[in-house]
């Protein structure tokens, strides 16, 4: 999909997506671990990263 590395970074480098609600956020991954993030839309404290195709 991505044919050069800094488009790679710029599309999915610090981009989870919230379990419940499916919303996307850009964060830290120290963050999203540590469980200071919640979602924007639902409240919930629960990210995976984004999936590439």
């Amino acid at each position: 999909m991505v044919k050069f590395p800094e488009a790679d970074a710029r599309i999915f480098r610090g981009v989870f997506v919230c379990r419940k609600c499916k919303t996307k956020t850009r964060t830290s991954n120290l963050k999203v671990l540590a469980g200071k993030v919640t979602c924007k839309k639902c409240g919930g404290h629960a990210f995976r990263p984004l999936r590439k195709k």
